[in-house]
Protein backbone atom coordinates (compact mmCIF):
# COMPACT_ATOMS: atom_id res chain seq x y z
CA UNK A 1 0.00 0.00 0.00
CA UNK A 2 1.07 3.55 -0.62
CA UNK A 3 0.41 6.43 1.75
CA UNK A 4 0.59 10.21 1.89
CA UNK A 5 1.49 11.89 5.18
CA UNK A 6 0.38 15.42 5.79
CA UNK A 7 0.25 18.00 8.58
CA UNK A 8 -2.64 19.97 7.09
CA UNK A 9 -5.33 20.28 9.81
CA UNK A 10 -8.02 20.74 7.13
CA UNK A 11 -7.30 17.25 5.82
CA UNK A 12 -7.99 15.49 9.14
CA UNK A 13 -11.03 13.24 8.84
CA UNK A 14 -12.64 13.89 12.21
CA UNK A 15 -15.02 10.94 11.92
CA UNK A 16 -12.09 8.51 11.51
CA UNK A 17 -10.26 10.02 14.47
CA UNK A 18 -13.38 9.99 16.65
CA UNK A 19 -14.27 6.41 15.68
CA UNK A 20 -10.86 5.11 16.70
CA UNK A 21 -10.33 7.20 19.82
CA UNK A 22 -13.81 6.48 21.18
CA UNK A 23 -13.57 2.71 20.76
CA UNK A 24 -9.91 1.67 20.68
CA UNK A 25 -7.87 4.18 22.71
CA UNK A 26 -7.28 2.72 26.17
CA UNK A 27 -6.07 6.14 27.30
CA UNK A 28 -8.98 8.39 26.49
CA UNK A 29 -12.33 6.74 25.86
CA UNK A 30 -13.80 8.97 28.59
CA UNK A 31 -13.74 11.91 26.15
CA UNK A 32 -16.87 13.06 24.38
CA UNK A 33 -17.00 13.80 20.66
CA UNK A 34 -17.00 17.49 21.56
CA UNK A 35 -13.85 16.99 23.69
CA UNK A 36 -12.03 15.32 20.81
CA UNK A 37 -13.13 18.04 18.39
CA UNK A 38 -11.82 20.68 20.80
CA UNK A 39 -8.52 18.85 21.19
CA UNK A 40 -8.05 18.59 17.44
CA UNK A 41 -9.05 22.22 16.94
CA UNK A 42 -6.71 23.48 19.65
CA UNK A 43 -3.78 21.26 18.71
CA UNK A 44 -0.48 22.93 17.97
CA UNK A 45 0.05 20.37 15.24
CA UNK A 46 -1.76 17.37 13.77
CA UNK A 47 -0.41 14.77 11.37
CA UNK A 48 -2.38 12.25 9.37
CA UNK A 49 -1.57 9.38 7.04
CA UNK A 50 -3.87 8.71 4.09
CA UNK A 51 -4.29 5.73 1.78
CA UNK A 52 -3.34 7.06 -1.67
CA UNK A 53 -5.89 4.86 -3.42
CA UNK A 54 -8.96 5.62 -1.31
CA UNK A 55 -8.03 8.90 0.36
CA UNK A 56 -9.07 7.37 3.68
CA UNK A 57 -7.24 8.57 6.76
CA UNK A 58 -5.49 5.58 8.33
CA UNK A 59 -3.26 7.13 11.02
CA UNK A 60 -3.18 10.18 13.28
CA UNK A 61 -1.12 12.05 15.85
CA UNK A 62 -1.57 15.40 17.54
CA UNK A 63 0.68 17.62 19.60
CA UNK A 64 0.18 20.44 22.08
CA UNK A 65 3.01 22.92 22.51
CA UNK A 66 4.05 26.41 23.52
CA UNK A 67 6.10 26.43 20.29
CA UNK A 68 9.25 27.41 22.14
CA UNK A 69 10.41 24.83 24.66
CA UNK A 70 7.84 22.11 25.25
CA UNK A 71 5.62 19.73 23.27
CA UNK A 72 3.25 16.95 24.29
CA UNK A 73 2.55 14.09 21.88
CA UNK A 74 -0.92 12.55 22.08
CA UNK A 75 -3.47 10.30 20.40
CA UNK A 76 -1.06 8.44 18.12
CA UNK A 77 -2.70 5.58 16.24
CA UNK A 78 -2.61 3.53 13.05
CA UNK A 79 -5.73 1.63 11.99
CA UNK A 80 -5.24 -2.14 12.37
CA UNK A 81 -5.56 -2.90 8.66
CA UNK A 82 -2.67 -0.51 7.90
CA UNK A 83 -0.17 -1.61 10.52
CA UNK A 84 3.08 -3.20 9.46
CA UNK A 85 3.87 -0.62 6.77
CA UNK A 86 6.09 1.65 8.88
CA UNK A 87 3.39 4.29 9.26
CA UNK A 88 3.96 4.91 12.97
CA UNK A 89 7.62 5.71 12.31
CA UNK A 90 6.76 7.94 9.37
CA UNK A 91 4.06 9.69 11.43
CA UNK A 92 6.49 10.43 14.26
CA UNK A 93 9.25 11.43 11.84
CA UNK A 94 6.98 14.07 10.32
CA UNK A 95 5.57 15.19 13.67
CA UNK A 96 8.83 15.43 15.60
CA UNK A 97 11.99 15.31 13.51
CA UNK A 98 10.76 17.04 10.35
CA UNK A 99 8.46 19.53 12.06
CA UNK A 100 8.95 22.89 13.74
CA UNK A 101 9.35 21.24 17.16
CA UNK A 102 12.46 19.20 16.46
CA UNK A 103 14.47 20.83 19.26
CA UNK A 104 11.67 21.02 21.84
CA UNK A 105 11.44 18.92 25.00
CA UNK A 106 8.80 16.35 24.08
CA UNK A 107 6.73 14.27 26.46
CA UNK A 108 3.99 11.66 26.17
CA UNK A 109 2.09 9.18 28.29
CA UNK A 110 1.80 5.65 26.93
CA UNK A 111 1.38 2.12 28.16
CA UNK A 112 2.76 0.54 25.01
CA UNK A 113 5.05 1.02 21.99
CA UNK A 114 7.96 2.12 24.16
CA UNK A 115 10.44 0.73 21.62
CA UNK A 116 8.94 2.91 18.89
CA UNK A 117 9.10 6.08 21.00
CA UNK A 118 12.67 5.37 22.15
CA UNK A 119 13.71 5.56 18.48
CA UNK A 120 12.67 9.22 18.62
CA UNK A 121 14.56 10.03 21.82
CA UNK A 122 11.85 9.38 24.41
CA UNK A 123 12.99 7.88 27.72
CA UNK A 124 11.61 7.40 31.21
CA UNK A 125 11.40 10.68 33.14
CA UNK A 126 14.37 11.89 35.09
CA UNK A 127 14.36 13.55 38.51
CA UNK A 128 13.21 16.85 36.99
CA UNK A 129 9.81 15.48 35.96
CA UNK A 130 6.66 15.44 38.06
CA UNK A 131 3.14 14.55 36.99
CA UNK A 132 -0.17 15.55 38.47
CA UNK A 133 -2.66 12.73 37.85
CA UNK A 134 -5.69 13.50 35.73
CA UNK A 135 -8.88 14.50 37.49
CA UNK A 136 -7.25 14.49 40.92
CA UNK A 137 -9.19 17.65 41.76
CA UNK A 138 -12.48 16.03 40.76
CA UNK A 139 -12.11 12.73 42.58
CA UNK A 140 -10.59 14.09 45.77
CA UNK A 141 -7.62 11.71 45.52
Amino acid sequence: MDYDLDDDPARIQHEVVWAWLSTEAYWGRWRTRSDVETQIGNAWRVVGAYDRTTGEQVAFARAVSDGVGFAYLADVFVLDAHRGHGLSKRLLQLMIEDGPGRDLRWTLFTGDAHGLYRQFGFAEPDRTAMVRPAFAHRTGE
